[in-house]
């Protein structure tokens, strides 16, 4: 009798078994559904229900990867380190029984896992552990340029870390109490006796993070720098018709006269990425209240623009941007407004100041120090605030180093005082996620709350001097890329045309090496009879030294540049990358006229060629078609290359449709891709 009562309970116990692992798998399916959709909050909760029923590999690695992509990444570290320890790459990537990979997890490999754990491990004030992961990281010598510029830049950084966490700055980091709420709070900017800042206030949540939407709120500051007046009511919404309940809105900036305030409106959640953030300008009227916020035409809609600051003077407007032509993920650009209240068009402000890395909130004082943060200069922890001075044509970048910076974010640092200022920043101790700070001079009388760095800079020795040189090598631009002697090569400064150096190469088709300036941007021009001459920008910014990293006196640092010299002869064709047309037309893009450029580039410095360009289609319309549109094409882009002064007597549009196919039988959309491409061939020496 016992017998037969076991049979019975063990396939309930069974049951419910299977019942378990399909509700964790179904759990885990919506958790990864809500990651593609950019609703990492939502995704850490199904991913939760699923421990310990689903691949840990992958589980893990979704996990880690939603509290980076929410901007929680110190709380990644141990996420990454379990799937890394649970070998997810292509062995766990192809597991029969688990589910299909999605985009994320298929572009997903070893290398990069190691890179962001790096940055995770720095988040937390890991420095050895960080170093550890940026090292096997470059040694598994990673496809991406970027991610491995970073990643050496980065394991730089942390061999200097222990100089820069003894820099102690000469102020004191108050928590604004009065101010922060469990949720978030940042870009305080002051207006008045009022401190306007960014907090997360509204009834709708943003799902990237689980917190509410943010708004623009005010709180009226109290006798006392650290204190506000805002009552038992606390800090209050700052204007009604600058209100969107279903989007985030912050990061306020304000025109000389308190009367225009440009602010960031965006990330409703329903576009995965965050690109859909823009610039939005309001006014004030003559009641006080402030109008019905309009786009400014300088956003970029397929982009991430925010953050925005006035200069001291109202007349140029600077804000973060990650749109086409960025340096690295997010770019400083500046733009100039005119008397009616029109801006030019942005600017980017160059290597110096931007990095591979992020560079946001931007802040020019009154003297015209630049303040911003960024994750790509070296610094203690993920956001670090940095200082930019330019002096004799070339910029500074100085760490503002403890205790304004922190292992953890710090951002949003402004000056609207000379000894007193406000920043935001997640470092522990604080009251919820990012709260407000009060930045105070060292030598203002402290409070009771109050954390004081006053410790007294080193004495300085002699100024540490760093040389930099330009060397190189001249090829034959066809295998196996053979050295080429007897070439000119000059290098060019193209700020006024003056040649500051020249040379002959030898034997090995080398030269060099040649000093070169920082700041400065070159062109390097190879030239040898029977070869098109051929040139090569280099620029000095965002190449200097930083002075954490000097270790000696005097340093010496060359800069090496390859050019490859293609051999001229009658009706040899060249081909030319990326020029694209949209479907059925032939106008000049954007990104097109980049291409064409480099061409013009070629016959001014080639004056004594001519050539024909020709323009090619693939095969699926019908012959006279191709015919017609490569012909118009191939006119249009003459047109341009003309239109940029070159004498049309040296130049023949001719449309060859699909008459010239390199893939005959093409069937895949690359195969058309080959097809479909623009070309010069040399008709005259």
């Amino acid at each position: 009798m016992k017998f037969y009562m076991r049979v019975p309970l063990l396939i309930l116990s069974v049951a419910i078994g299977l019942s378990s692992c399909n509700s964790a798998m179904q759990a885990y399916k919506k958790g990864v559904r809500h990651f593609d959709a950019g609703e990492y909050n939502l995704a850490l909760g199904q991913f939760t229900k699923a421990v310990g029923k689903v691949d840990a590999g992958r589980l893990n690695y979704y996990t880690a990867e939603s509290y980076r992509l929410s901007n929680r990444i110190d709380q990644a570290a141990p996420f990454y380190q379990k799937a890394i320890e649970g070998g997810l790459g292509a062995a766990a990537v192809t597991t029969p029984d688990a589910p299909a990979a999605t985009p994320a997890l298929a572009d997903a490999n070893l290398a990069d896992i190691r890179l962001n754990y790096a940055y995770a491990l720095k988040a937390g004030g890991d420095y050895a552990g960080a170093q550890a992961q940026l090292q096997q990281y470059i040694d598994a010598r990673p496809k991406s340029k970027v991610g491995l510029a970073k990643a050496q830049r980065e394991i730089e950084t942390l061999r200097a870390i222990s100089a820069i966490t003894a820099k102690q700055a000469d102020f004191r980091v108050t928590n604004l109490g009065g101010i922060n709420s469990p949720g978030t709070e940042y870009a305080p900017v002051l207006r008045g006796d009022e401190l306007i800042f960014t907090a997360s206030r509204k009834d709708v949540t943003y799902k990237n993070n689980g917190l509410a939407m943010t708004g623009l709120y005010k709180a009226k500051l109290g006798q006392k720098p650290d204190e506000t007046g805002a009552g038992s009511a606390g800090p209050q919404l700052f204007s009604g018709n600058v209100f969107q309940g279903d989007v985030n809105e912050g990061t306020p900036a304000f025109s000389k006269d308190g009367k225009m305030m440009v602010f960031a409106r965006g990330n409703n959640g329903k576009r995965k990425g965050g690109a859909d953030v823009d610039l939005y300008l309001s006014r004030q009227d003559q009641s006080g209240n402030w109008n019905q916020p309009f786009r400014l035409p300088i956003s970029d809609s397929l982009a991430w623009d925010g953050s925005p600051a006035f200069s001291a003077d109202g007349k140029t407007l600077y804000f973060a941007s990650n749109r086409a032509g960025s340096v690295g993920g997010i770019d400083l650009y500046r733009a100039n407004m005119d008397a009616s209240g029109r801006f030019s068009r942005p600017v980017n402000m160059g290597r110096d100041i931007n990095t591979p890395g992020d560079e946001l909130f931007p802040f020019v004082a009154a003297d015209g120090k630049l303040y911003f943060s960024s994750d790509g200069h070296p610094g203690l922890g993920k956001l670090d605030v940095f200082v930019a001075t330019r002096s004799g044509g070339v910029i500074r970048i100085e760490n503002m180093g403890q205790p304004i910076n922190s292992p953890a974010d710090d951002f949003g640092l402004t000056f609207p005082e000379p000894t007193r200022g406000y920043m935001a920043s997640n470092r522990p101790g604080g009251k919820g996620d990012d709260d407000i700070y009060l930045v105070e001079n060292g030598s203002v009388p402290s409070g009771d709350t109050t954390t004081i760095a006053r410790n007294d800079p080193p004495k300085a020795g002699a100024p540490k001097v760093v040389r930099y040189f330009l060397a190189g090598t001249v090829k034959i631009n066809a295998a196996p890329n053979a050295p080429l002697d007897s070439a000119r090569v000059r290098i060019v400064d193209d700020s006024n045309d003056a040649t500051v150096a020249e040379a002959t190469t030898g034997q090995p088709g080398t030269f060099g090496k040649f000093p070169v300036v920082e700041g400065k941007t070159y062109s390097v021009i190879a030239e040898r009879r029977g070869y098109l001459t051929r040139r090569e920008p280099f620029t000095m910014q965002g190449r200097s030294i930083p002075e954490i990293f000097l270790t000696k006196p005097e340093t010496d640092t060359t800069f090496n540049v390859a050019l490859l010299l293609d051999k001229v002869e009658l009706n040899k064709t060249f081909a030319l990358e990326n020029i694209y047309y949209d479907l059925n037309k032939y106008n000049i893009r954007p990104d097109a006229a980049e291409e064409l450029d480099k061409l013009v580039t070629i016959l001014k410095d080639n004056p004594t060629i001519k050539i024909e360009l020709g323009s090619h289609t693939d095969a699926r319309s019908p012959d006279a078609y191709n015919m017609t549109l490569s012909q118009n094409r191939a006119k249009a882009a003459v047109d341009y290359i003309v239109s940029k002064g070159i004498e049309p007597e040296r130049i023949t549009a001719k449309g060859y449709g699909e008459t010239q196919l390199v893939v005959k039988n093409a069937r895949t959309e690359e195969e058309h891709q080959r097809n479909r491409r623009t070309e010069f061939k040399v008709l005259a020496l």
